[in-house]
């Protein structure tokens, strides 16, 4: 493939994407990703996809009884009889971040690991109540939550559900380059590994953003761009050094290049040369 400029060129869609080997300086496409002139530079700071527990009702209410944050929607349901949904590791934290906003705040274990003895102490301190087997459905009245319906039949009266979403990051586009999502090590999810700089498995290839870090908010993935984005900028200087070092080495090694020609006559005439 041809150099390119240092301009950037914007592409689009997952067929442009880039393959392994492939040489593109400077560049960036949406959604995901940019490779530099080997080893170069790829950056990728797309977003990530989010899926929830598939339960009757939950579509319904999401957004207004159905929550996820304690940050972002904890004030809208404070002093409510609030449901925490236990999907994964991170089921008690989630009840103990919104027992801040209430003191009537149920634990519906569902398909969550048990709680160690630890946790267990935690929630009976904090006054959390424990609701063993799964959840089927949620029930509402009105358009609005009403309860919390178990695989026995129970229902659980409740006013707010929060749920913890799994976040999947969108490295499709980077698969070409060899890169593959990984387990995020909080079980929230799939993320692209990197180091503090963005740098990924392979060489060449830098991803910020949500693809890398599932929780980091607007502010931080501008700042993990910057960074990967000065990574990258360093690389290329990195490249085009050697690559200069190299054919610098090459005329001088070559006996009939115009520069060693000249030091010949240098040496072996001097300031006894006459012309230009």
């Amino acid at each position: 493939m041809p150099r390119r400029s240092p301009a950037t060129e914007e592409r689009s869609g997952t067929p442009g994407s880039p393959r392994r080997g492939e040489k593109v300086r400077g560049s960036s496409w949406a959604p995901e990703t940019a490779r530099s002139s080997a080893p170069g530079g790829c950056s990728s700071p797309p977003a990530w996809s989010t899926s929830f527990p598939d339960l009757s009702g939950l579509r319904e209410l999401w957004g207004r009884d159905v929550l996820h944050c304690p940050y972002c929607h904890g004030h809208e349901v404070r002093d409510q009889a609030i449901g925490v949904l236990g999907t994964g590791p991170l089921a008690v934290h989630q009840a103990l971040l919104f027992r801040q906003w209430s003191a009537d705040v149920t634990l519906f274990r569902h398909t969550s690991p048990d709680p160690t003895e630890a946790e267990q102490e935690q929630l009976a301190a904090r006054g959390v109540a424990v609701v063993e087997g799964e959840v089927v459905a949620l029930e509402s009245t009105g358009g609005r939550l009403s309860g919390v319906r178990l695989d026995t039949g129970r229902v659980v009266p409740r006013s707010a559900v929060t749920v913890t979403p799994r976040f999947a990051a969108r490295s499709a586009v980077l698969a070409g380059l060899g890169i593959t999502a990984v387990e995020h090590p909080r079980g929230v999810g799939s993320h692209v590994d990197t180091d503090p700089s963005g740098l990924t498995a392979v060489p060449g290839v830098w991803a910020a953003g949500n693809v890398a870090d599932l929780m980091i908010q607007v502010v931080g993935s501008a700042a993990a761009g910057v960074t990967a984005g000065a990574a990258i900028n360093a690389d290329l200087v990195a490249e085009d050094t050697r690559l200069a070092v190299e054919r610098w080495r090459s005329r001088r090694q070559d006996p009939f290049s115009p520069e060693a020609e000249a030091r010949m006559c240098e040496q072996l005439v001097g300031d006894r040369r006459h012309g230009l």
